[in-house]
């Protein structure tokens, strides 16, 4: 069975985001709705650690499929489009960061992720209500320690903590060297602690 042959016969799902992408510049818009299937949620969790909040993250996501469509014949198959998407998603979230202008103040609890948006997030034991309101305070401390930092040691900081990326697909991601990631990182680190140092 040849190549061609082969992605022919293999289910939609199952096929590579290359595959995928070929059959989307060939003109089949159903692949490329399997595509968003993909990555939706995880593009969606991008745009929310740099925005922190849920329909600002909601819109750019969805800019950042059409983008993504629309510059769809320029990407380089022999790059991974995982990274380019989320490099798409960065970039939009931070335009749209400095073209709002805008804070909003919210809790850590009333911007928890619903387990459809991010298939991290799931169900858990309400446990001690002292414990959990520690928790709880404590999240809201870190995030706002986050938000404290400057946009691409944020950036950084959400891609390889939150996102679990490598230094490599970070690097790809920001279009930066992965020296340049692990020194952002490094600095970020070092921000947070000396923000963090009273909390227990």
């Amino acid at each position: 069975m040849g190549a061609a042959e082969k992605i022919v016969n293999t289910p939609l799902d199952q096929l590579e985001d290359r595959e995928l992408i070929e059959r989307v510049l060939d003109g089949e818009q159903a692949s490329y709705g399997l595509l968003v299937q993909r990555y939706q949620s995880k593009i969606f969790a991008v745009a929310y650690g740099v925005l922190r909040h849920r329909e600002d993250a909601r819109e750019v996501s969805q800019e950042v499929f059409i983008k993504a469509y629309r510059n769809l014949p320029s990407f380089r198959r022999d790059s991974s489009f995982y990274t380019w998407i989320y490099r798409i998603t960065v970039n939009l979230a931070i335009d749209f960061q400095r073209k709002a202008h805008r804070k909003r103040e919210t809790t850590f609890e009333s911007v928890k992720l619903g387990p459809n948006e991010i298939s991290a997030t799931g169900p858990r034991p309400m446990g001690n209500p002292s414990l959990v309101l520690e928790e709880k305070q404590l999240g809201e401390t870190i995030q706002l320690a986050i938000e404290q930092l400057p946009a691409d040691q944020k950036t950084a900081v959400i891609l390889r903590e939150i996102q679990g990326l490598s230094y490599k697909e970070i690097a790809e991601t920001m279009g930066c060297a992965e020296g340049t990631v692990m020194s952002r990182l490094f600095y970020a680190r070092k921000k947070l602690q000396e923000l963090l140092k009273d909390v227990r």
